[in-house]
């Protein structure tokens, strides 16, 4: 791909109805882009099935919810969940009586883990082991699944899935100097991958943000035959990001957070739905701009180019609501800060010649930098420290508009869907907003 594939015009179908499916193949969290499409599901009158990672006991054995967490992510998810724990990933699966991969990482030490070598072999074992305990239990999904989707109702499969970082306490301590060092705590994120250790942690980003898409398509292809031959049909999306195309200096263009390790696993995904498509599937990953979520937080400075959404909510035929959304920005900040203070930090840090160099789509994604890494987390830190408290950032409200229009866009663009991997930009983000709330 030499260039983002973006959605230039708001979807105008809509195929999903009351009485069709809308299957959530992740487990719904707060503050997450999932709910954004939920919200809509709902709206739109769909019966909502859930499923679940499940639990791990003190053994670190894999468990289904019990009763009370069952009925609680039923309640958060407004449907129904198929209660069988799809875990994704292999860090802790491994043949009986033999280390999981988490032990063996857990062995390293921040003294020896840039020499320390895994045993691949194993390693592959492990994952084997992981791969085929997840094919069985989507398995036993669709199974159930399957009696609960009538003839002719409209399917949707929204796959989330993403992660898959093993907790290893040496790799908290060195993803947080990757993440949020500078200065002297700064770290290379190509030292990570060179190592062992980075080289497994992107083969279990591969298993959970990419590779659990495929399992999906592919064990669903009973219900997908029975629904299309019944005179429905079935959808598949997935949550990418591959940069974003924001407004820098008047124009929209496309930049990235440094450093997205997860990126490589994002691209795996992107191939998966090329390939789906190809075999007459209608898959489609949806790269969306970043937002402020629970996983993202570790990432320092992820936030900054979605404070750009308020030039481009004006710039898209913004009124009274556009407006209202600078208003409420400006009551977040404190006394002696001033919204244009905000925005021009983000347009200095934009035009910088340190964050130009990150702007090349083909490199993506690109190692950090110490001069990057300084300048991103400190700019983050320095708009954090303007608003009256840290609990109530302009990044949360902004955030929340991202995952209302990322939510109609992508279940009306499922409908009818133009390709196997769209970039919802910011153009397209706060067209849908400004039409929503006009």
């Amino acid at each position: 791909m030499n260039k983002p594939i973006s959605l230039t015009q708001l979807p105008q179908t809509n195929i999903f109805r009351k009485g069709d499916v809308f299957v959530l193949f992740g487990e719904l969290f707060g503050r997450g882009y999932a709910s954004g499409l939920v919200n809509e599901a709902r709206k739109a009158g769909m019966e909502i099935v859930g499923i679940t990672v499940g639990r791990r006991d003190e053994n670190n054995a894999l468990r289904p919810l019990n009763d009370e967490e069952l009925a609680a992510a039923e309640a958060n998810l407004g449907g129904r969940i198929i209660n069988v724990p799809v875990m994704a990933g292999f860090d802790l699966d491994a043949p009986a009586g033999e280390p999981t991969v988490t032990e063996l990482l857990n062995k390293m030490t921040l003294k020896t883990w840039e020499q320390d070598k895994l045993d691949w072999d194993h390693v592959e074992k492990c994952r084997e082991l992981g791969t085929r305990r997840f094919q069985a239990a989507v398995a036993e999904v669709m199974a159930q699944l399957d009696g609960m989707i009538g003839d002719g109702r409209n399917v949707l499969f929204a796959h989330t899935m993403a992660g898959g970082i093993p907790r290893a306490k040496v790799f908290m301590v060195i993803a947080n100097r990757i993440y949020k060092g500078r200065g002297e705590r700064f770290m290379s994120s190509q030292t990570l991958l060179d190592s062992d250790l980075g080289k497994l942690i992107l083969q279990n980003f591969d298993e959970v943000s990419a590779i659990t898409f495929q399992h999906l398509i592919e064990g669903s292809a009973a219900i997908r035959a029975r629904v299309e031959a019944s005179g429905g049909q079935v959808r598949y999306s997935a949550y990418g990001y591959h940069g974003t195309e924001i407004l820098i200096d008047g124009r929209y263009q496309w930049q990235t957070y440094t450093n997205y390790t997860q990126g490589y696993a994002k691209m795996r995904l992107e191939r998966i739905a090329q390939a789906a498509w190809g075999q007459g599937i209608k898959a489609t990953v949806y790269n969306c701009p970043e937002i402020r979520t629970n996983s993202t937080d570790v990432f320092s400075g992820v936030e900054l180019p979605l404070i750009s959404l308020l030039h481009a909510l004006k710039h898209e035929g913004g009124g009274t609501w556009a407006e209202s959304q600078w208003q409420a920005c400006r009551a977040l900040l404190a006394d002696g800060h001033t919204l244009e203070d905000v925005l021009q930090k983000i347009a200095d840090f934009q035009g910088s010649e340190t964050m130009q160099g990150f702007r090349d789509f083909a490199a993506w994604p690109q190692p950090n930098s110490q001069a990057q890494a300084d300048l991103q987390i400190g700019t983050s830190e320095d708009i954090v420290q303007m608003h009256k408290e840290r609990s109530a950032l302009i990044t949360d409200l902004l955030s929340s508009l991202v995952l209302e229009a990322s939510g109609a866009l992508i279940l009306r663009e499922a409908s009818a869907p133009t390709g196997p991997v769209l970039w919802l930009n910011h153009d397209i983000i706060a067209r849908q907003l400004n039409e929503l709330h006009a």
